[in-house]
């Protein structure tokens, strides 16, 4: 086995600067001490606020305790689509509900459609437990008035359909897009919200960086995804909030702006996007 990679250095900062999507238990923050440890990391680099995200029922636990703990965390709510059967289980409906219903819950998310892992993974929901549990999840954001948060992976075309089938609700986010600049173009003209991880950053990925360009500031969030996608050059290492200003930075510098700007647009973006709760102390 290869020697782990060490952490990514301490980026310069920039100040305003929001992580519309992490995992603060798969970072290993799991306590109140340890969730205030990694923010304090990520105020050192700028970054102000975080969203938090569940994927399960257990996490959607979490992050809500996450999200009282640090007034600096904010949560998302929901089944991963891959755990979408979890929706079968006995009051799970209803104690995701009652989550996502908190206060401190800014989105419902991260829900969707993937179609990557089918037969590749034990216990991945099937593709009629994953389109039932998006409508379900599209229903909750409408009833309690949160953005959706979506995970697309292989699922362009279905996931757009499912939009359109059960009705889109007023916000709709897809976080750590992956399209290219004809799914951005779809996206932007449906007036969604593309949320950009480290995975822009990659020498392979030309044509997320073309989908990248065009996108609207007005309608572009930048996030981590961590523990996971950690931008280049430090692909491989462990992912933290504090790590959002080299995704930020390698955004502005393809889009040709300064960087002050982009974090400006993306920051009106999430409080715009995330509600008055989210926005409340800045």
């Amino acid at each position: 086995m290869g020697k782990k990679k060490p952490p990514p250095p301490l980026p310069t900062p920039l100040p305003g600067l929001v992580d519309a999507h992490t995992h603060l238990d798969g970072c290993g923050a799991r306590s109140p001490e340890a969730v205030r440890e990694l923010l304090d990391r990520a105020g050192a680099a700028g970054v102000g606020r975080v969203v938090t995200v569940a994927c399960d029922l257990d996490q959607a636990r979490f992050v809500i305790d996450a999200s009282r703990w640090d007034e600096r965390v904010f949560a998302a709510v929901a089944l991963h689509p891959t755990d979408a059967h979890q929706l079968e289980l006995d009051g799970a409906a209803a104690e995701l509900e009652r989550l996502a219903a908190d206060p401190r819950c800014v989105a419902i998310g991260e829900t969707g459609l993937d179609w990557y892992w089918l037969g590749k993974r034990d216990s991945v929901a099937t593709p009629e437990q994953q389109h039932t549990a998006f409508g379900w999840h599209i229903d909750l954001a409408k009833r309690l008035g949160k953005p959706l948060m979506i995970h697309n992976r292989d699922a362009d075309a279905d996931i757009l359909a499912d939009l359109d089938r059960f009705g889109a609700p007023e916000q709709v986010i897809f976080h750590c897009f992956s399209g290219d600049a004809a799914m951005a173009r779809e996206c932007v003209d449906r007036g969604y919200v593309l949320s950009f991880s480290g995975t822009v950053t990659f020498s392979n990925a030309t044509e997320l960086q073309q989908a990248a360009r065009l996108v609207p500031g007005d309608q572009l969030l930048v996030e981590t995804d961590a523990p996971y996608l950690t931008p280049h050059p430090y692909r491989g290492a462990p992912n933290e909030s504090y790590c959002v200003p080299y995704t930020a930075q390698f955004l502005a510098d393809l889009r040709e702006m300064p960087v002050q700007e982009l974090v400006a647009e993306s920051t009106a973006t999430a409080d715009r996007v995330f509600g008055a709760t989210f926005s409340a102390d800045v």
